[in-house]
């Protein structure tokens, strides 16, 4: 006789050593109102038709859907309690189990969601145990924005983003011209004008990514939203939440210390041509590689919870 498939609620079965999370009610509700406290700018300019030169980013670049931030998942090694018509039963990648006190309950069918993203968990384990474990660089005062639009005015293209440049183009590629360039992260490097990628200190490869990710690059510690985002409902909702906030949060000092003028989004200029702007710089770029960190251990308890099986 074949197994049930995953989600159905014909053959629920005891599974050892499970956590019972009993508060997942308050847990969930809280969970939906903090999602939607940290997309309510981005969703107030959905709504008007408008575009958010800073926030967009977190909905385009990553494939966000609001719906999936508001989702509270308890994570692997947890269960939660809920009669066998509960929605929940029916989940992606989710089992019916019986708890201890022979309730019905709902936890992460680890055996299928391996099969589905084991390549995946493998993939975020090596690149996020990596990047932990190698110290931060904290030399490259957001650049890579820079780098960007070098030169594009000379070679007769439109840059980015369709806004301002708070120097101008000439002012913009003096600062290019007048810094060492060294992005070690392969998804900014990709987007570099042809001329700024000449004058990259570092060749950056997607097949070289585990080696050369490192703890204090901006794209980095914003990425750990998408490696969270990838393992689904194995990440418990307060660590993808987490997650998504820090590139938030990352993405306006990205946004303030780049090129353009985002002052109409309502950001003050972090101006990395000058001494103060690159110690401001540095000064918050150590910070958002502390709360990284964190979260990347976080990630990795996640994945070595998965692949134990």
């Amino acid at each position: 006789m074949s197994p049930p498939a995953p989600g159905t609620v014909d053959a629920p079965e005891r599974v050892p050593g499970i956590a019972v999370v009993r508060d997942w009610r308050d847990r969930a509700t809280g969970h939906a109102e903090r999602a939607d406290a940290l997309t309510a700018v981005w969703r107030d300019a959905r709504d008007r038709g408008t575009k958010h030169a800073v926030e967009d980013f977190l909905f385009t670049y990553y494939p966000t859907r609001v719906s999936h931030l508001r989702r509270w998942h308890a994570g692997v090694g947890a269960a939660v309690p809920v009669p066998r018509d509960d929605e929940r039963h029916g989940w992606r990648w989710y089992r019916t189990t019986m708890l201890p006190d022979g309730e019905d309950g709902v936890t992460l069918d680890v055996p299928a969601f391996l099969a589905d993203r084991g390549d995946a968990v493998r993939y975020v384990r090596a690149l996020v145990g990596a990047t932990a474990a190698r110290p931060g660089t904290f030399g490259c005062f957001g650049l890579h924005e820079w780098a960007m639009v070098y030169r594009d005015a000379a070679a007769g293209r439109d840059h980015r983003h369709p806004l301002p440049l708070r120097l101008g183009h000439d002012g913009t590629d003096a600062v290019v011209e007048s810094h060492r360039i060294g992005c070690s992260h392969i998804d900014a490097y990709r987007f570099f004008t042809p001329e700024a990628r000449e004058a990259n200190e570092l060749r950056p490869t997607r097949e070289r990514q585990v080696a050369m990710e490192q703890p204090g690059c901006l794209h980095a510690n914003m990425d750990l939203y998408k490696w969270a985002s990838k393992l689904g409902p194995a990440v418990p909702g307060e660590l993808l939440l987490d997650s998504f906030e820090l590139a938030r949060d990352i993405r306006y000092t990205d946004m303030a210390a780049s090129p353009y003028d985002v002052s109409a989004d309502g950001v003050e200029p972090v101006a990395i041509e000058t001494p103060e702007g690159k110690a401001e710089y540095v000064r918050r770029q150590r910070g958002f590689a502390a709360r990284a960190n964190a979260l990347r251990h976080r990630l990795l308890e996640v994945c070595d919870a998965l692949l134990a099986g």
